[in-house]
């Protein structure tokens, strides 16, 4: 039989399959994160044929695949590809499209289907995944004719990447798969009422914004992950420079602009900079690009920025005035708008001497900080201190999700774009190691770190598997404090300190029911150095201060995979804070 992988006639007739591999290869792909089952076993049989082309990553879950192929995705901005049998395989996936979905990232995935005979009759490892994924996908497709393969997949591909991103799910019955098809790979896309040109800002609203420049004495850019998506980092550095406006980003947002700059004000919302927050606060003039006003950032919405005239560029027409009426609501490519705006930008006319003065004041009063007098390790500390060890080389950051993923937006420095990956819009614990994963196959010569938390990694520890027998070598700073760190600081600020099953450790220790003061060496469990090795990973664990950056650096150099287990106290809280729904005036600073 003909495969993916060789030249076929225009009369040659191929597999479903083999239509679909070759798509993918004419798309760009080179690298598919699979997990195959009965479903799917025609699409791997073709993967096969192609692998001198395409290279077939097996995870050890379906959504460890997932999310590295968003890893792949939010590194390079190309699409990632997943793909997974139907029923339970499927299913696996669903979380990943919907992180893909919040935080706009391109992702085709690909699903086996039960034969089309069978649909609906609730045969063996039957789901139907279109049904589930509906309101998570950016669009979606059920294939029922072979002869639509190559055209449905041209459109997934182009649905994925144009406008604002996001996932596109193919689902394939497996009939369709093994039916011999004479594929039309340039037949035309039949896409109505989608119509993602690039837009362009009309002349006069860039002049309002322009005007708006120049009259502001209190003027902040508030950036967010569109930024990034735009590839528009650096014309939105030419109109911070240019004009002396100040900006901030969102988690999402970070690497958009130097964090060393002295122009930024760091992130800003619920755990951002005060000074962030401060100065959107009195701004009176907010420039808000590729941002969707997010609860997190904005707290009690109809008091975010109230002061200000505010502006805002978005790709989405959805998202202007969705969460927040704006003066000036532009719907374009946020690197056309940008780029038109600093032909004709100019800086403010009464000087931003004072405002800038006022903002130092600010950072010098409240600084990102910790407890430097601590005895042992703190997880800040440990981050800080791989920022600055890694300051100098090409390092890619992942995290899972909780307090070490604010401390990581707070103490890592990020420099440029497309090195920081957060699932930021859904939350998902298990996300740092299958993106950081992803991350490093599609950037090998880069450093990649997951910093991660003992409760986000286990949800997708089995990964360790997939870095060793891939040759993936990811390294893993584990801030380990045995504990759901984020919901204990809840419990602590909201709950009176009540321990809801927050404890990770066994449950005869007094932790568990929040009455103890530390954890004893005895009760720290599991050991991550064992399941690491377990893995054949370099792994090691440490508590005292004098041995952090040395075992930081043996973690960076070691050849292959490697994890260092950092041991540090759950009674840390994530600061500043400004609790859900509240205003910058309720912001805890202590």
């Amino acid at each position: 039989m003909a495969t993916a992988s060789r030249p076929q006639s225009s009369t040659a007739f191929v597999s479903g399959a083999d239509v679909v591999v070759e798509s993918l290869i004419r798309h760009g792909v080179d690298v598919i994160f699979a997990y195959p089952g009965g479903a799917s076993m025609p699409l791997h049989q073709s993967l096969t044929h192609a692998k001198d082309r395409i290279r077939t990553i097996l995870p050890r879950h379906e959504q460890g695949g997932g999310f590295a192929a968003q890893g792949y995705a939010r590194t390079t901005g190309k699409p990632g590809v997943c793909m997974a049998t139907s029923g339970p395989g499927a299913l696996n996936l669903v979380t990943a499209i919907a992180d893909a979905k919040m935080d706009s990232v391109p992702l085709v995935a690909l699903t086996g289907q039960v034969g089309t005979s069978v649909i609906g009759t609730d045969a063996f490892q039957e789901t139907p995944i279109v049904e589930v994924c509906r309101g998570i996908t950016k669009h979606h497709y059920l294939v029922t004719d072979a002869n639509d393969i190559a055209r449905v997949m041209r459109e997934a591909f182009h649905i994925a990447t144009t406008g604002r991103p996001g996932p596109v799910l193919v689902d394939l019955p497996k009939n369709i798969q093994l039916a011999q098809i004479v594929p039309d790979y340039e037949a035309p896309m039949n896409l109505p009422g989608y119509r993602p040109e690039a837009r362009r800002a009309h002349p006069e609203q860039i002049a309002q914004v322009a005007a708006a420049i120049k009259r502001a004495k209190r003027p902040v850019i508030y950036a967010g992950g569109g930024v990034i998506t735009a590839d528009a980092a650096e014309e939105l550095r030419t109109l911070a420079r240019k004009t002396g406006i100040p900006v901030t980003m969102t988690l999402m947002g970070l690497g958009a602009f130097p964090g060393d700059d002295p122009l930024s004000l760091d992130m800003l919302g619920m755990h951002g900079s005060v000074y962030a927050n401060y100065a959107v606060d009195q701004a009176d003039l907010l420039i808000a690009v590729g941002v969707r006003f997010d609860d997190r950032v904005t707290g009690k919405v109809a008091e975010f920025a109230q002061h200000g005239f505010i502006v805002h560029i978005d790709i989405d027409p959805s998202e202007i005035n969705k969460n927040k009426v704006v003066h000036v609501p532009i719907v374009a490519d946020v690197k056309e708008a940008l780029t038109q705006l600093n032909r004709i930008a100019e800086p403010p006319a009464a000087s931003l001497a004072d405002w800038h003065a006022t903002i130092a004041a600010w950072k010098k009063e409240d600084p990102f900080a910790f407890d430097t007098t601590y005895p042992g390790i703190l997880a800040q500390e440990a981050i800080a201190a791989l920022s600055r060890i890694t300051a100098q080389r090409d390092t890619i950051v992942s995290v899972g999700v909780g307090q070490h993923q604010m401390w990581a937006a707070q103490f890592y420095t990020f420099r440029r774009p497309r090195t920081w990956l957060s699932s930021s819009g859904l939350g998902t614990m298990g996300f740092g190691l299958p993106a950081a994963m992803g991350a490093k196959v599609a950037h090998p010569e880069s450093l990649v770190v997951d910093i991660d938390g003992d409760g986000s990694i286990l949800m997708n520890v089995q990964e360790f598997a997939t870095c060793k027998t891939e040759n993936i070598p990811v390294k893993v700073l584990l801030l380990n404090n045995q504990h759901l760190g984020m919901v204990v600081q809840w419990e602590d600020r909201f709950f009176k300190g009540n321990r809801a099953h927050t404890y990770l450790g066994p449950v005869d220790h007094p932790e568990a029911s929040g009455q103890g003061d530390g954890i004893s060496p005895e009760y720290r469990y599991p050991d991550f150095v064992a399941i690491a090795k377990g893995f054949g990973w370099h792994a090691e664990t440490i508590s005292a201060k004098a041995d952090l950056e040395p075992a930081l650096r043996r973690m960076i150099d070691a050849p292959g995979p490697a994890l260092l287990d950092v041991q540090v106290p759950y009674q840390e809280h994530v600061l500043p804070m400004i609790p859900s729904g509240m205003t910058v005036r309720e912001l805890i600073k202590k």
